[in-house]
C-alpha cells in the first residue's frame, strides 16, 4: 500500500510534469472508483488548469483552477492498495484496469489512473470538503513538533505499532515506515506509547521523520504494484532493516529479524536491537509466526495471548498470561 513516501513522490513528479497544465477531457472507463456521479466528476474537472498539488498523510489533492474566476475545485486522490498515478503518451497501449484518463491540453501527454484492487478513490471537492478530509488526519508524520508527538502518545495503552498506523494519530505511516522506524529507535512494537520512556519518544519522533525523509530522498518502496508518475518503481527496498526480513540476520547485530501479528498486521523486529519492554501492550492478541512454517503444515501458528499484569510487577518485569500452541489436526 502506498505509504507517505510514495505519494510525495507522486506529488513532486506532477510538479515537474503537470503543473499549469489545462485538462482538456476526462473519461472515466470504471465508475466505481468515482466518489459521486462520475458524469459530474468528469465535467467539473474538464478545461481546468492545475495550479498546485498539496499532501497530507496518505491523501494527494490536486488544486483545478477554472477561467472567469470561477472556485477552485481539487481532485482529491487516494491511492487504496494498489492505486497508480502516472503521466503517458495518449498514444500509449492502456494496461489492464486502467480506469481514469485525464488528457491534457494538446494532444501529447495525458494523466492515468489504474488501480486492479479498486480500494483507491478519486473525488472532486470544494476547498472546505478537502479541508474536512484533512482536518481528520493527525499530523502530517514529517511535520509534527515533539510536543505534539509527546501529547498523542501520553495516555496511551495499544501496541505502539498501531499507535504509529493510527491516522488520527499520525499521519502517513503505514506497515514498511513504522516498522522501519520503531527498528532505528530501539523500540518493541507492542510497546505502550503512553510508558515509553521520554529518551526512547524523542528517538522515535527522530526516527520517523528520518525513514520518511531517506524514503522520500529514493521514491519511495516497491514490492510489487507502486510505480512513480514516470513510470519507475521505488528505489528504497534494498535499504529495509526490518520490515518483510523475517528470518534474516539484521544488519546491526546478525540476530534472526522476526514477525508477529499485532491487530492483524505483520510487524518485523529485531528481538535484541529492540527488546521486550517492562510493560507490553494491554489486551494485545498477537501471533507468533514461525520462521519456516509454511500455511496449513504440521504446526500451524502460535497463539500467543499477552496482557499486562493486574498486579505490580517490579520494574523491568512483565507477565505472559497464557500461551496456546494451536496444532494442526
Amino acid at each position: 500500500m502506498p505509504e507517505l513516501p510514495e505519494v510525495e513522490t507522486i506529488r513532486q513528479g506532477l510538479l515537474k510534469r503537470a503543473l499549469r497544465r489545462h485538462l482538456a477531457a476526462l473519461e472515466v472507463h470504471n465508475p466505481l472508483v468515482i466518489v459521486g456521479s462520475a458524469d459530474d466528476f468528469a465535467e467539473t474537472i474538464a478545461g481546468r488548469r492545475i495550479e498546485s498539488v498539496l499532501r497530507k498523510g496518505k491523501a494527494l489533492a490536486l488544486e483545478l483552477v477554472g477561467k472567469n474566476g470561477t472556485a477552485p475545485r481539487y481532485l482529491l486522490v487516494r491511492l487504496g492498495m494498489t492505486g497508480q498515478f502516472t503521466v503517458a503518451p495518449q498514444g500509449a497501449p492502456l494496461e489492464p484496469h486502467t480506469h481514469v484518463r485525464i488528457l491534457f491540453e494538446g494532444g501529447a501527454e495525458e494523466i492515468r489512473y489504474r488501480d486492479p484492487r479498486r480500494f483507491g478513490r478519486l473525488r472532486c471537492c470544494t476547498r472546505e470538503q478537502l479541508d474536512q478530509v484533512f482536518a481528520s488526519l493527525g499530523p502530517d508524520a514529517p511535520q509534527i513538533t515533539l510536543e505534539q508527538f509527546f501529547q498523542a502518545m501520553q495516555g496511551r495503552r495499544g501496541a505502539v505499532k498501531l499507535w504509529l498506523l493510527n491516522q488520527k494519530m499520525l499521519a502517513g505511516l503505514g506497515n514498511i515506515y513504522a516498522d522501519e522506524a520503531l527498528f532505528e529507535a530501539g523500540i518493541h512494537p507492542l510497546a505502550q506509547p503512553g510508558r515509553i520512556a521520554e529518551a526512547a519518544a524523542r528517538r522515535l519522533h527522530r526516527a520517523v521523520r528520518r525513514v520518511l525523509t531517506r524514503a522520500v530522498a529514493l521514491q519511495g518502496t516497491t514490492f510489487r504494484d507502486y510505480i512513480d508518475i514516470e513510470g519507475r518503481p521505488g528505489n528504497f527496498e534494498p535499504r529495509l532493516k526490518v520490515y518483510q526480513r523475517t528470518g534474516e540476520p539484521c544488519r546491526r547485530c546478525g540476530h534472526d529479524i522476526r514477525r508477529v501479528v499485532v491487530g492483524g498486521r505483520s510487524s518485523h523486529f529485531c528481538p535484541h536491537c529492540q527488546p521486550r519492554p517492562h510493560y507490553l501492550a494491554a489486551a494485545s492478541r498477537v501471533r507468533a509466526v514461525p520462521e519456516d512454517t509454511p500455511p496449513r503444515t504440521a504446526v500451524r501458528l502460535r497463539r500467543v495471548v499477552l496482557r499486562t499484569s493486574k498486579h505490580k510487577s517490579p520494574p523491568g518485569r512483565f507477565r505472559v498470561n497464557s500461551v496456546h500452541a494451536a496444532r494442526h489436526r
